[in-house]
């Protein structure tokens, strides 16, 4: 009798085994699976304040997604009007809310340069638009549904009605229960062979009426599809689902009583069967083998079937991304979520052109900075990728040192050596002064930089052209020691070759004019980033691109040049407080490197010696730093045209290049010795 309790109890643990295993896949915690997606037909301007509206209102998003599971933002001010919103449905959890939403906020940007989109994941639902949408209900237009298989009875005339009565059953209570329940609402199994599961959700936005508007024209949609296996009706203002197989979350408790009857109905005619001591030892060593088969049977589809659809979600290049993970540079997704603090906005350092910086914790307490880069597009995994094969083999005391990367969660993410103090815009530009960099400390920052970017030039064996020198991918390490950051633009040159033809890529108002002009990149463009850096550094001031007037930098500095009085030009917050003559040779060396003729500047490695060694003469510089044509905007964007979804960039630019090269030509001619 002792030994047919084991046994019984034997049975219980057997079937509770096999029932997690089945969740374990069923219950994708985040439900990140595309349900649907729907992009605008309207596109923004490129060169606009569209791109920064949406990072910024994303990130706002994110904010209030991490403390409610639901967040909006409106960024109205500057031109044009970003809308955002984001919800989790009420099944999920926080962690798994997160989770959701970064799978989600990788996938929508597909729809750039859209200015409307959005996506339905089957656990969450994300949208941007250039209009405020939050009390919409029903779009006729872009409202959608989708039903999936034919259930196996549809032929069926009985059965089929059946089905259909206990969808249309299941969908009345659930847009009842969700209109009283704050807009949420699930419904389990409704009895019969094929039992029907559901959720509805409406967004929070909405008044209870216009939720019950929502739902009712959703329900008659989505009733269509039976007797389809499942549908769901993806509305503006809700979201509604019906399926034969349960696929939401419900509450532990919840969970116990529904397994109890199941248990309870497996356990009884074992229990009978095993009164009988003639027959258990069979029984027992036949279901054995066959619980045991079954085990291994469902762990090799758990491991395969899971495996694949986490293969699938990758966004990676297969012969780069093995030789990550069997390198040390690999860091796992999970690790990095948490050591973040799943991205909390707290912990936020910076933000770029491609992605934002966050300060992470790791578990055995070594302090690293995250860079998550904002979207999964082909353009920027190629430059993920680019940052982590140009920069993983190279090390200098004045370049930000890559730790790894993580290419397996719906995200890539870069991890780099945590530098305590801020980047170097920050503090030149901070309005409330709160800190004055000193003469000695700038001298040393513009000498840092020049070293770091004589390394790239060939110090490290290679010749690599960074592409986006300025203030804001300086960053400041202890002793303010300066560390250039952000690779995901630069290139390599051989050393055969004297330029690159590329597409223009850069920030305005550091990119070389004939790098703009041609697309012919040489390491040359950096040296006049690093000089226009050079005079903003030294002056205090920002430069505001090729703009002729008091306004730019450029014109400023050579003028005083011009009146041998170079030194005025110095940053009056430092009150005389600096060595006239190095500082003179610091605004002229700034000068020098930001010729428009790329004959004319020097290189790196002058550069260095020029500022560290006395002996080494200045030469004079022959041209003024500036074109005769006021073509660009003043505002720093960054613009990547090597998209094919940016080629309008590159076509502005190419409108105004003939007026553009006429006058480096004529400042060139200029310049020659008579």
């Amino acid at each position: 009798m002792e030994f047919s309790i084991s046994i019984y109890l034997y049975w219980i643990w057997v079937f509770l085994i096999l029932n997690s295993l089945s969740n374990s896949c069923i219950y994708a915690k985040g439900r990140t699976n595309d349900a649907g997606r729907l992009c605008g037909s309207s596109e923004y301007t490129p060169l606009t304040n569209f791109i920064p509206n949406f990072i910024v209102a994303m990130d706002n998003v994110q904010i209030e997604l991490s403390i409610k599971n639901w967040g909006a933002s409106n960024i109205s001010a500057p031109n044009p009007p970003v809308f955002a919103f984001a919800q989790c449905f009420g099944d999920l959890s926080a962690p798994d809310c997160r989770s959701c939403f970064a799978v989600a906020r990788t996938k929508l940007p597909n729809c750039l340069p859209s200015v409307s989109a959005r996506l339905y994941l089957d656990g969450c639902y994300l949208r941007y638009d250039n209009h405020s949408f939050i009390h919409e209900t029903i779009d006729e237009k872009h409202d959608k549904i989708s039903c999936g298989p034919p259930t196996d009875f549809s032929s069926d005339e009985l059965m089929r009605s059946e089905f259909v009565r206990k969808v249309k059953e299941v969908l009345s209570i659930l847009t009842a229960k969700a209109v009283n329940k704050g807009g949420y609402a699930v419904d389990e199994d409704r009895g019969g062979v094929e039992g029907v599961f559901g959720l509805a959700q409406c967004w929070k936005t909405l008044s209870k009426d216009e939720c019950r508007n929502c739902l009712l024209n959703a329900s008659a949609a989505l009733l269509d599809c039976a007797p389809a296996a499942e549908g769901r009706a993806m509305f503006a203002g809700c979201y509604l689902r019906y399926s034969t197989d349960r696929f939401f979350h419900v509450e532990p408790q919840q969970e116990e009583e529904n397994e109890a009857p199941k248990i309870l109905a497996i356990v009884s005619p074992l229990r009978d069967l095993l009164a009988s001591n003639r027959v258990w030892i069979v029984i027992a060593g036949i279901f054995s083998a066959i619980v045991l088969g079954l085990l291994a049977l469902f762990g090799v589809y758990v491991g395969v079937y899971c495996g694949y659809r986490s293969k699938k979600n990758r966004v990676i290049h297969e012969d780069v991304s093995i030789t990550i993970q069997k390198s040390n540079l690999n860091f796992k997704y999970e690790i990095l979520e948490r050591a973040t603090e799943y991205f909390n906005m707290s912990r936020k350092l910076g933000q770029g052109g491609a992605g934002s910086v966050f300060k992470g914790i790791l578990p055995d307490g070594k302090i690293v900075a995250v860079k998550r880069l904002f979207f999964n597009t082909r353009q920027w995994v190629d430059e993920f990728f680019n940052e982590v094969n140009l920069i993983s083999g190279i090390e200098h005391k004045n370049l930000v040192k890559l730790l790894g990367c993580s290419i397996e969660g719906p995200e890539s993410l870069l991890v780099y050596e945590f530098v305590p103090n801020k980047s170097l815009d920050q503090i030149l530009y901070d309005k409330k002064n709160t800190y004055i960099l000193s003469w000695q400390q700038r001298f040393d920052i513009i000498a840092g930089i020049a070293e770091g970017l004589a390394y790239l030039h060939g110090g490290c064996g290679l010749k690599i052209i960074h592409r986006d020198i300025k203030s804001s991918n300086i960053l400041l390490g202890d002793d303010f020691i300066p560390k250039i950051a952000d690779f995901g633009l630069a290139r390599s040159v051989s050393a055969d070759r004297t330029h690159l033809s590329t597409g223009i890529a850069g920030t305005l108002g550091y990119m070389a004019p004939e790098y703009l002009v041609r697309g012919q990149l040489t390491e040359k463009a950096d040296v006049y980033a690093f000089g226009v850096l050079v005079l903003e550094i030294a002056s205090g001031r920002k430069n505001s691109a090729f703009t002729l007037g008091s306004s730019s930098i450029l014109h400023s500095v050579w003028k005083c040049y011009k009146e041998k009085k170079i030194f005025e030009s110095v940053d009056p917050g430092l009150k005389s407080n600096f060595p006239i003559e190095e500082a003179s040779n610091v605004l002229q060396i700034g000068l020098l490197c930001t010729q428009a003729s790329v004959a004319l500047r020097p290189s790196m490695s002058d550069v260095v010696k020029m500022l560290t060694d006395e002996e080494y003469g200045i030469p004079s510089p022959k041209q003024p730093p500036f074109l005769n044509a006021s073509l660009l905007n003043a505002d720093e964007t960054r613009v990547v045209s090597d998209s094919p979804d940016l080629e309008e960039i590159s076509s502005s630019f190419s409108a105004n290049s003939s007026n553009l090269y006429e006058s480096i030509v004529e400042t060139t001619e200029a310049s020659k010795p008579s």
